[in-house]
C-alpha cells in the first residue's frame, strides 16, 4: 500500500513539475530564437582628419525603430526626409564624444538613407546610414577621446556596437577599403549601464602619411589598368618610322630611346601639373567627363598606333592627354579631406609613388617594344595590341557615359592582376634582352668571319 500524500509532500511535487515546464520553456522562447536568428549590430566607421573626426553609422532598421520610437520599417526610402528631423534630434541626443578631461565635443549629424544589407549570419536586412562630424574644442586631440555612445543599446540591451577606423592619415590608413577595430559598445550588465569607450588611436606622424600615399600613388597607377594603357599604346610605334599614312622602317636606336623618353616625361610632366594644380587648389571637376576624356586619349592612342595620326608629335599629345589623367589622380585626394599641410605632403608623396611605378614599368616595357619592332610579326602584334586596346577604350568610353557593359567590368578587372602583369613584363625583358645578346653575338662573328676571309684573301 501507498501512504497518503501530505500537503508538503504535494507542495514539493508542484514545485519541480513547475520548474521542469517553466526552464524548458524558457529555453525554447528565449535562448533558441536568438540562437536561431542572430540579430544585426550597429558598425561606427570612423574617418580621422586633423581637426575634426567623421563617423558613419550603420544603423539596423528594426532595432533603431524600436530605440527611438521613430518607424523606419515601413516607409520608402524616398520618403525619409520626412523623418529626418526626429532622426537628427535622436542621434544628437545619444552621441556625446569628449575629450578625456570631459570637455564636450560639437556633434553634427549629416546626410541620412537606407539601404539593404547583410551580416554573417543575420540575413538580408535594412538599416540605416548616418554620418556625423565630431568636432572638439580648439587644441584638443583628435585621436584620444571618449566616446559616449547609445544610440540603440539604452533600449535593445542585447544590441552591440561595433566601432573601427576607416581612414586616419596619420596613421598610415588612406585608402578606405579595410576597417581596424579600436571597441566594442555593449550593456555592461552588471551594472546595468552603458559604458562609454575610450578611442585611442596612437600617435601619429607626418612620415606614416607620406609612406602610406607613396604606396597609395604606385598601387593607384599599377592598377589604373586605363593610365597604363594610354602610356604603352603611345609607347608601342615609338620605334618605328611613319612615312606615307603608315608605319614603315625602324628608327635609330638612339632616336627611339630619345622618343620613348619624351613620351614619358611629357605625360609625367602633364598629370603632375593637373593633379598638382586641382588638388592645391581643391578645384572640384565632375568626374564622369573626365573619365570619358581619358578613355578617349586610349581610343586615340589606338588608333595612331594602328596608323599614324601624329607622328613625331607623341609627346605633345601625351603632355596634352596626360593633364585630363592628372584630375583624374587628383579625385583619389580629394575624397581624403585633407587639411592643406596634409595634402601638400599627400600631394608630393602620391605623385612620386606614380612616377616611381610608371618608370619601373617603362623599363620592363622598353627591351621588348625594342626588339618586337625588329620582329617580321610586328605589324601583326601592333595591330592586335592596338585593337584590343580600343575595344577596352570604347567599352570604357560607354561606360563612364551612363552605358554600363561586359567589356568595361573586363577591363577594369584587368587592374587586379598586376603580379601576373608585372611577371609578363619582366620575363619578356630578360628575354628580349638575351635575345637582343645573341643577336649582337653572331653579327660579331659573323664581322669576324669577314675580317678573316678579307685578310685571307689579301694574303693570296
Amino acid at each position: 500500500m501507498t501512504r497518503p500524500r501530505t500537503w508538503l509532500t504535494t507542495a514539493l511535487l508542484r514545485l519541480v513539475a513547475g520548474i521542469a515546464i517553466a526552464v524548458p520553456a524558457a529555453l525554447l522562447l528565449g535562448a533558441s530564437p536568438a540562437a536561431a536568428h542572430p540579430m544585426p549590430h550597429s558598425v561606427v566607421q570612423l574617418d580621422v582628419y586633423q581637426a575634426s573626426v567623421t563617423a558613419r553609422l550603420a544603423l539596423p532598421v528594426d532595432d533603431f525603430s524600436r530605440a527611438s520610437g521613430i518607424d523606419l520599417n515601413t516607409i520608402a526610402s524616398t520618403a525619409l526626409p520626412t523623418k529626418s528631423v526626429a532622426i537628427r534630434t535622436y542621434l544628437a541626443r545619444h552621441i556625446h564624444p569628449t575629450t578625456l578631461k570631459g570637455k564636450a565635443w560639437q556633434v553634427s549629424i549629416g546626410a541620412l538613407s537606407l539601404s539593404r544589407t547583410e551580416q554573417t549570419s543575420t540575413g538580408p536586412y535594412r538599416e540605416l546610414i548616418a554620418k556625423a562630424v565630431l568636432t572638439p574644442p580648439a587644441g584638443a586631440d583628435v585621436r584620444h577621446f571618449t566616446l559616449d555612445y547609445d544610440v540603440i543599446v539604452h533600449q535593445v540591451v542585447t544590441h552591440v556596437t561595433l566601432v573601427s577606423v576607416r581612414q586616419d592619415w596619420a596613421a598610415g590608413r588612406v585608402e578606405g577599403d579595410g576597417a581596424t577595430q579600436v571597441g566594442t559598445i555593449r550593456l555592461d550588465v552588471r551594472r546595468m549601464k552603458v559604458p562609454p569607450l575610450t578611442v585611442d588611436l596612437g600617435k601619429g606622424s607626418a612620415w606614416s602619411g607620406f609612406v602610406a600615399m607613396l604606396e597609395l600613388g604606385g598601387n593607384h597607377i599599377l592598377t589604373g589598368t586605363d593610365h597604363l594603357l594610354f602610356l604603352l599604346i603611345l609607347l608601342l610605334p615609338a620605334p618605328l618610322l611613319a612615312s606615307g599614312g603608315r608605319w614603315k622602317g625602324l628608327a635609330r636606336p638612339r632616336a627611339a630611346l630619345t622618343r620613348i623618353g619624351g613620351i614619358t616625361l611629357a605625360f609625367t610632366v602633364g598629370h603632375s601639373v593637373a593633379l598638382a594644380a586641382t588638388a592645391l587648389t581643391r578645384f572640384e571637376i565632375p568626374g564622369r567627363p573626365v573619365e570619358a576624356f581619358i578613355a578617349a586619349s586610349i581610343l586615340v592612342g589606338a588608333v595612331h598606333a594602328i596608323r599614324p595620326l601624329f607622328p613625331g608629335r607623341e609627346a605633345i599629345v601625351a603632355g596634352v592627354f596626360g593633364l585630363g589623367h592628372g584630375m583624374a589622380f587628383s579625385f583619389v585626394l580629394a575624397e581624403m579631406h585633407l587639411s592643406t599641410a596634409q595634402l601638400a605632403t599627400s600631394l608630393l608623396a602620391f605623385n612620386l609613388g606614380i612616377e616611381l611605378v610608371q618608370l619601373l614599368l617603362v623599363c620592363l616595357a622598353l627591351p621588348s617594344l625594342l626588339v618586337l619592332a625588329r620582329l617580321r610579326v610586328q605589324p601583326a602584334l601592333r595591330v592586335g595590341g592596338a585593337l584590343i586596346t580600343a575595344t577596352a577604350a570604347g567599352g570604357w568610353m560607354a561606360d563612364r557615359l551612363g552605358l554600363p557593359n561586359p567589356v568595361a567590368r573586363a577591363a577594369d578587372s584587368a587592374g587586379s592582376h598586376t603580379t601576373g602583369m608585372l611577371t609578363v613584363l619582366a620575363v619578356a625583358a630578360v628575354a628580349a634582352g638575351g635575345w637582343t645578346l645573341v643577336v649582337r653575338q653572331r653579327q660579331r662573328q659573323r664581322e669576324c668571319g669577314i675580317g678573316e676571309l678579307g685578310t685571307a684573301t689579301s694574303m693570296t
